[in-house]
């Protein structure tokens, strides 16, 4: 009796400009949602792209496979940044400083409304980007706070709503003159978080699961 041997299938990898097309739509969209709302034609999307709709359809069969993807990518790339910090300073408070600058070059407070209101939230994608950044940010938190650099009465919550408060203002082309004044706000809280704590805050430290309750 002989054993069948397996059928050796050739793995099928994406070509390269299919990923640098792919790219450049999450690239656009990205900057298209921030101009102008998350409700953008999305022809208008392809075209900023250089592509056409056939290509933007096959790689995001709707509206929402293509924000979703836009809000994964924001986030992996602030998460990385705070990472490659952490990793070349050893320095936490300097990761945290670097994790909030990221995070409002990325325009977080104009995508916040999407990553609310427009898709599923429980997508395995959007759920694992999110812990992700929320385990990476509050384990830099906690250990800033055991050097004595943070200080004791400030939560993840706080700094994320922090953070798109002052990388605000939301969608929309007429407000984007005052993106110069963001970096100098934000490093005014920034100041504000290091320890020792100047003032007594109202209420108490926010965590994420306050953000997400209703």
């Amino acid at each position: 009796m002989t054993t069948a041997t397996p059928v050796q299938r050739k793995v099928t990898r994406p070509r390269a400009d299919a990923l640098r097309n792919r790219e450049r739509i999450v690239t656009a969209a990205r900057e298209m949602f921030v101009e102008f709302g998350p409700d953008v034609p999305l022809d208008e999307i392809a075209r900023r792209a250089g592509v056409g709709n056939a290509t933007l359809y096959r790689n995001f069969p709707d509206r929402d496979a293509l924000v979703r993807e836009v809000v994964v990518s924001v986030m992996d790339r602030i998460a990385e940044g705070a990472e490659v910090a952490l990793a070349e300073t050893g320095d936490a408070f300097a990761a945290l400083e670097r994790f909030v600058h990221d995070s409002a070059d990325e325009r977080v407070g104009a995508l916040c409304p999407m990553m609310a209101s427009t898709f599923d939230q429980f997508h395995p994608d959007l759920e694992a980007a999110r812990e992700r950044v929320e385990e990476l940010i509050g384990e830099v938190m906690e250990r800033a706070r055991k050097a004595g650099q943070l200080r004791s009465d400030v939560g993840v919550g706080d700094v994320m709503v922090a953070v798109a408060q002052l990388s605000r203002p939301p969608a929309g082309t007429g407000c984007l003159s005052a993106d110069r004044f963001v970096h100098r706000h934000l490093q005014l809280f920034l100041d504000g978080l290091r320890a020792p704590a100047r003032s007594v805050l109202p209420g108490t430290a926010a965590t994420m699961e306050d953000l997400r309750q209703p």
